[in-house]
């Protein structure tokens, strides 16, 4: 008999979903005030917008200190705004940052727990966004994302039940808007998006033509069913002016005693409708949305809800043909659907955001560039964490991870992995990654230990990438396991500081790998803060790593060690040089192209930002001084280090700025690692680094640039699609986020070259043939949006040092092989394999047999245009798995077909007993879903996903290209 998935879920005790905690509920759209159509209705939105880390470190935020930064403390808000909701069931409000509620949540009695229960489950207070920090949605990567909105809903669904479960976007303040953030809402289910930041040629034009609201389709590949309906707010996120009621701010009270002198509620009340009525007269629909409140109000709610309790009356005492009421931007949607007008379609996204004429926000694409990659470097590592945790039978959500995942969610938070708070709130980012990743190195590392064997400790070495491992170079003898968190096998040149010669590498076969020894670059030898004594680097090739999977490899030195001796051979060399040193053409392969790079600054503008041609190039703003780089040097000294394995070019180009470009024999890209460091400003001038790519490729003015990591987006230079641009600022204007690849392609021949990153970072191709990346900045002015520092970052007494690594990818779109090529890239620099060292355990030379030096989590590979997405511990017995379709809609002849995957027969280390699908967040049944449904103007109606029913006793999943699954599995660990 076939068991259809959703009917299964309702009666199974698996799935964890927490009962309601009352039985009447009217929370959601049900919770709603009566709107009259026939009247212009005023929806009233209290809010607070709670940075999770800015101007001052999160604990600092909630707990109130450090008060001459900034009057804020967020416990405060929340204790105020719960009485004053208490005293009042007309009130509402919106509460959006869950990492701050949880900290709340966690020191509140259980009496008061019930009282904000029954405020949710009235919709008096009402949960929007959900995540566990409001994300930026250009430097955040859509795996960040997912899980960063996951662990917020979870945390939700567990303390206050399903009214608790978000339905609308609430995006009032990152810096430009992505396109795959606006498909991600419609996957967790929601249904509309409000946001505050776009270009403001953007924004006049819209509000001009009634075009404020629209549905903004965020795949496609994924077609009408992607569609969100956007409302951008009229007037930021803030209250209308004069009517901040904050105990910070200066504005006057309603007074609505008419005996009294200072009487002035109706004409407060008329100031106030007039304020409205020029709002509605942007906007087609008879409904409109005022937000009260600003960064971190409601601190004393009471001075907020008495005022506007006698600004509500007062407006009502006017007898205009209006009504007023407190509102959420639910209650707003839902009046707003009910209207069953017709919304244009918008296909793009909203970056890069300019404020103003010469104030284009893309200088935070790369600020803080050592924070984005420890950033990436903690995806990384929490995927093989969680992976290891299932793998190994753990059977609950694991506590030691919730550390990582945490800090993940604020790293997330749009002044964080942006690099726009201070530096000392910088610091405080990095201390809460730091001690979060040990947490979970330690689990990691006996969850390996579990698989292996029964001896040693596995650790990681954090700090390969510049080149130092105090395991590998103190000791002889050691355990190398190579992890693979992809669903495919993946091979890797395995990287290691040592300071001997004289290595044998000992493969699960017992067979000895071919090994390579390559120097230190002197750069990097020497960057500030590097302890270590090594100078060389032992190299290794761990080939078809299993997935889900590992492999590990003895390293001994040994007496008398005979290390082959490699010819360097000229006709070999895969990178030719101009006289000047600089890159002529490189070879992979059978492919030789030809390509110019360099290493070139902007000097940032400086001024004192009073008006806008005097803005200063900052933290948020790249604006630089004239619109012409400059090289950092005429000639480049570089030393070529040939070998069977890899060959490197060591290349200086000054005391600040060098790169190691590898050729490895086995790969189809080249490697690059720069360095750049102190960026001297003796001078007196900031200076922004980038390297530049030049080629022979006729891209004309057309680049692409990825969507969060997803889907590509087509850009073409000094142009935008729904606004005429003007070009005050002719290089800033066409930055771009870059998070993970920039291409350029000959749309005629169908060569094409792709870039690729291990960080977000700003890029753009400012001539035909060329690509460009942002690599580090150093600023001396502040840009006056707020942070009030200059970007100037220090470590170890000097300016800091940044290292990263890019690569570079030629081919042709001709056939799949490139464009998978690049997919497959990208995926193995997000999810790298992972590094663990064990000191191999002194035993007799039979012994290394009794340990497992091979495993795979899954039976069998999956295809090639699948991958597992998430792998985690959820609960007693369950787990929480998401399989994505990696391929774009006709992106690939033949990879960017639907493809079918059966999980029950999947994993090696456990049965799956039963299954449920789940919207993208996890916290409710896909089957449960359902979204308000809106009519287009225009736009694809094609690619709709359905939901489709799964047999239980097969367990057969169908993707189609771009689509995302989620299951909560229950499941039977096999012993």
């Amino acid at each position: 008999m076939k068991f259809i998935l959703y009917l299964l879920i309702i009666t199974s005790s698996v799935f964890a979903l927490p009962k309601s905690h009352h039985k009447q509920e009217t929370c959601g759209y049900s919770s709603c005030p009566e709107v009259d159509s026939n009247v212009l209705n005023v929806h009233i939105v209290p809010h607070s917008h709670d940075d999770v880390g800015w101007l001052k470190t999160v604990d600092q935020y909630y707990y109130g200190n450090r008060q001459n930064i900034q009057h804020a403390g967020v416990q405060y808000i929340l204790d105020s705004v719960i009485q004053a909701l208490l005293k009042d069931p007309e009130r509402r409000f919106i509460y959006v940052e869950t990492a701050f509620f949880w900290k709340w949540w966690q020191e509140q009695t259980e009496d008061m727990r019930e009282q904000v229960k029954h405020l949710v489950d009235t919709g008096r207070l009402e949960i929007i966004g959900g995540a566990w920090s409001m994300n930026d949605e250009a430097a955040s990567h859509y795996h960040s994302t997912i899980d960063q909105f996951t662990w917020g809903f979870r945390k939700l669904e567990e303390t206050l039940g399903k009214c608790a479960r978000p339905k609308i976007g609430w995006q009032i303040d990152p810096f430009g808007h992505s396109r795959e953030m606006a498909s991600l809402f419609t996957q967790f289910g929601f249904d509309g998006l409000f946001f505050a930041r776009l270009d403001w040629r953007d924004k006049n034009k819209r509000l001009a033509e009634k075009t404020a609201e629209m549905l903004w389709q965020g795949s496609q590949s994924l077609g009408s069913s992607s569609q969100l309906f956007t409302s951008i707010l009229y007037n930021h996120y803030m209250t209308p002016p004069g009517f901040c009621f904050d105990v910070m701010c200066p504005d006057d009270p309603i007074i609505d005693n008419k005996n009294s002198p200072e009487y002035n509620a109706e004409a407060r009340a008329n100031v106030f409708l007039n304020y409205v009525k020029q709002q509605a007269r942007n906007y087609r629909s008879n409904n409109v949305i005022i937000t009260m409140g600003g960064d971190f109000h409601y601190q004393d709610a009471m001075s907020y809800f008495i005022n506007m309790d006698r600004l509500i009356k007062a407006v009502r005492n006017l007898n205009t043909n209006t009504r007023i009421f407190y509102s959420t931007p639910s209650c707003y949607l839902k009046a707003v659907h009910a209207e069953n007008l017709k919304w244009s379609v918008k296909t793009d996204d909203f970056f890069p955001y300019a404020s103003d004429p010469h104030s284009y926000w893309s200088g935070y694409f790369t600020s803080r560039p050592t924070s984005k990659r420890f950033e990436r470097l903690g995806n990384n590592f929490l995927q093989v964490a969680k992976q290891l945790a299932v793998l190994t039978g753990e059977s609950s959500s694991v506590p030691a991870l919730d550390p990582l995942r945490e800090a993940m969610g604020v790293m997330q938070h749009h002044d964080a992995i942006t690099g726009t708070e201070k530096q000392h709130v910088a610091d405080d980012y990095a201390r809460i990654m730091s001690e979060a990743i040990n947490t979970a190195d330690e689990f990691a590392g006996k969850a390996v230990k579990q698989l292996y064997g029964p001896d040693g400790n596995f650790q990681s070495c954090l700090l390969l990438n510049i080149s130092q491992c105090e395991l590998t170079e103190n000791d002889d003898t050691f355990i190398v396991n190579v992890y693979n968190p992809l669903s495919r096998p993946v091979s890797k040149y395995v990287r290691l500081p040592v300071t001997k010669r004289g290595h044998n590498v000992i493969n699960e076969e017992g067979n000895r790998q071919d090994i390579q020894y390559v120097p230190v670059f002197d750069m990097l030898a020497n960057v500030p803060g590097r302890k270590s004594s090594a100078k060389e680097e032992l190299v290794f090739y761990a080939d078809s790593i299993p997935p889900l999977g590992y492999r590990s490899f003895a390293v001994s030195v040994v007496e008398n060690f005979i290390e082959k001796k490699y010819e360097e051979i000229k006709e070999k060399a895969r990178v030719s040089f101009q006289p000047s040193g600089h890159i002529k053409h490189i070879r992979v392969g059978d492919k030789q192209f030809n390509i110019q790079q360099d290493f070139l600054y902007y000097s940032g503008a400086s001024g004192n930002n009073m008006v806008f041609e005097n803005r200063s190039s900052g933290a948020y703003i790249f604006r630089p001084k004239t619109q012409q780089a400059t090289p950092v040097s005429e000639s480049v000294q570089t030393t070529t280090h040939a070998g069977s394995l890899v060959t490197e070019y060591h290349m200086k180009f000054n005391d600040w700025v060098g790169q190691v470009i590898r050729v490895y024999e086995k790969y189809n890209h080249i490697e690059v690692q720069w360095i750049v460091g102190p960026i001297p400003v003796e001078d007196k001038i900031g200076k922004e680094i980038i390297s530049r790519y030049s080629t022979n490729i006729n891209s004309t003015d057309v680049f692409y640039t990825d969507s969060n990591g997803r889907e590509m987006l087509k850009r073409i230079r000094d142009y935008r699609e729904t606004f005429p641009l003007t070009h005050e600022e002719p290089v800033a204007q066409n930055y771009y986020p870059v998070t993970s690849k920039i291409l350029i392609k000959d749309e005629n021949t169908g060569e094409r070259f792709a870039v690729l990153n291990d960080r977000a970072q700003g890029g753009t191709s400012l001539q035909s043939g060329e690509v460009e990346l942002m690599l580090h900045r150093r600023l001396l002015h502040d840009d006056a949006f707020g942070v009030g520092e200059a970007l100037n970052e220090r470590a170890y007494g000097t300016g800091l040092v940044a290292t990263g690594t890019i690569y570079l990818h030629y081919g042709s779109s001709e056939g799949s092989s490139s464009v998978a090529e690049e997919k497959y890239l990208a995926q193995s620099i997000l999810l790298s394999p992972w590094i663990f060292i064990q000191p191999m355990v002194q035993a007799n030379s039979n012994s290394l047999t009794d340990y497992n030096f091979k495993f795979s989590g899954l039976k069998k590979p999956l295809p090639n245009n699948v991958q597992i997405l998430t792998l985690e511990p959820w609960g007693d017995n369950t787990v929480l798995l998401r399989l994505e379709h990696i391929f774009e809609k006709d992106e690939d002849a033949t990879l960017s077909s639907p493809v079918s995957v059966n999980i029950a027969s999947m994993f090696s280390t456990f049965n799956v007993l039963e299954m449920n699908e789940m919207a993208l967040g996890a916290n409710q049944l896909a089957s449960a879903v359902s979204r308000l449904q809106w009519n287009a103007q225009n736009g694809d109606e094609s690619n709709i996903i359905k939901k489709e029913t799964i047999e239980r006793n097969n367990m057969e999943v169908t993707l189609l290209p771009m689509e995302i699954k989620t299951f909560i599995l229950k499941v039977k660990h096999v012993q």
